[in-house]
């Protein structure tokens, strides 16, 4: 009696812990956050905002979250004015990437201790991007925006944006480091400019065209 009322409670108990335990890894969140898995071959030209979102917008759909309303982490440089800032653009977060990681809370965890790294910093199938040690290093990920996600005041030097990500010949882009390594450049965001805005420019820096998209809603 004594030996089947303890197979009773053993058995409900590992029940109720496999419940448990089926219940945590079954928690799906939605992705809403990737690297874009190409660029827009372009270089730093990928048609303004717009054709930025909108490229966000069409890898999404792809994968099965264009429900979402997605938009570039890209911020501009405007003549006489401070430009759109990237973390205006994005949302409040949380945000989780393809594999249902959580990459940030909200905006403030995501600009100053994000779960950015190789490993998370994945594209919108769950692949990772090639960073630093693999042929090619494709690290630099085009933002033109300082480390708090905001833009560039207009009296800061030189063009950032790849003249608000319309030109694949003048200015250069600031780039984070997906991965964050690179010669003490660990900045998701904000590591350094690129050498110009023409594809080969982007690629003699460590990069492909790529940048970061989140979904705002």
């Amino acid at each position: 009696m004594i030996r089947s009322i303890c197979s009773i409670v053993i058995t409900a108990s590992a029940l109720i812990v496999g419940a448990a335990t089926a219940q945590g890894t079954n928690v799906n969140h939605p992705m809403g956050f990737f690297v874009t898995s190409v660029g827009l071959s372009d270089g730093g030209n990928l048609g303004g905002l717009e054709g930025a979102d909108a490229h966000c917008q069409s890898l999404a759909a792809a994968a099965g979250a264009g429900d979402r309303v997605w938009r570039a982490y890209l911020s501009t440089q405007e003549e006489g004015q401070r430009g759109i800032s990237a973390r205006s653009r994005i949302g409040q977060g949380p945000w989780y990437n393809a594999n249902g990681e959580l990459i940030a809370s909200d905006l403030d965890q995501l600009h100053i201790f994000p779960n950015i790294y190789y490993r998370t910093a994945v594209d919108e199938n769950g692949n990772t991007i090639k960073g630093r040690g693999d042929n090619p290093n494709e690290h630099d990920i085009l933002t033109g925006t300082q480390a708090d996600g905001t833009a560039y005041f207009p009296w800061q030097e030189g063009d950032k944006t790849c003249s608000n990500w319309t030109s694949n010949s003048e200015g250069s882009a600031t780039v984070g480091h997906h991965d964050r390594h690179g010669g003490g450049n660990t900045s998701w965001n904000a590591a350094h400019d690129s050498r110009g805005c023409s594809a080969e420019d982007l690629r003699g820096t460590g990069g492909n065209g790529y940048f970061y998209c989140f979904a705002a809603d």
